[in-house]
């Protein structure tokens, strides 16, 4: 059956629907011998369809992890710096998998992995408004500055929705809040706390959709259950 040619390959787990798009813009996609466009449809079955001059792989399983990533790894599966990467933390499940989202190097929690491109795709879209919670702790808090915080603001010229801000506890200049957002612009918890007037020192992740982290250990990782998964994609 005739696909496009991103959902072939986000299927195969070589990448995300958005990545694979770039990939077939810069020409590394070929059907048939013939250089691939934005739009093609292909069947897997029937035609030659290659990356790189790589053929595809065979449909693998899916894998989905939940890990709670420790504060100083970047959120890349390699680092032209030689930094630690959150790909080392989760390098014994056995299978490629890449991250669904980011978290900066100076965050820590709940991050995603899988080699399903579908799922990390919908789990990254915008339209879908998956709710991503943060405890973060701030330095320069006044109540003014925390009513502040709590309003949309615009971000890489795109206007955030309203996030929803609790204080959860303030001691003189500093605070902690729950912050629930809906998109994941970069550094956009920092970025709306520096344009509120005060500086986040900490930020940890600890839900996403109706994931928590739980207890799970600093640097640990988990497979997601089947009802956990499906309850990701809604169904």
């Amino acid at each position: 059956m005739e696909e496009r040619l991103q959902k072939i390959l986000s299927a195969r787990g070589l990448a995300s629907r958005r990545k694979a798009e770039e990939w077939i813009t810069q020409g590394r996609v070929t059907v048939n011998g013939v250089t691939a466009t934005l739009g093609l449809s292909a069947d897997p079955d029937r035609d030659e369809i290659r990356v790189n001059g790589k053929t595809l792989p065979e449909k693998k399983e899916f894998v989905y992890i939940l890990l709670n990533k420790p504060r100083g790894y970047v959120t890349t599966l390699r680092d032209e710096k030689g930094r630690r990467s959150v790909a080392q933390l989760v390098s014994d499940c056995g299978v490629r998998v890449y991250p669904v989202g980011r978290l900066d190097m100076d965050s820590e929690g709940l991050l995603l992995f899988t080699n399903d491109g579908d799922f990390a795709n919908a789990m990254t879209h915008p339209r879908l408004e998956v709710e991503k919670v943060y405890l973060c702790q701030v330095t320069g808090f006044t109540p003014e500055r925390a009513e502040k915080l709590a309003r949309p603001i615009t971000l890489d010229g795109y206007r955030i929705r309203p996030p929803k801000v609790r204080l959860v506890e303030a001691a003189g200049e500093k605070a902690l809040f729950e912050i629930t957002i809906h998109e994941g612009r970069n550094r956009q918890v920092r970025r709306m706390c520096q344009a509120a007037g005060m500086t986040c020192t900490r930020l940890k992740r600890t839900r996403e959709g109706s994931l928590s982290l739980g207890d799970l250990a600093v640097g640990a990782w988990r497979y997601l259950t089947d009802t956990e998964v499906r309850t990701l994609r809604g169904e």
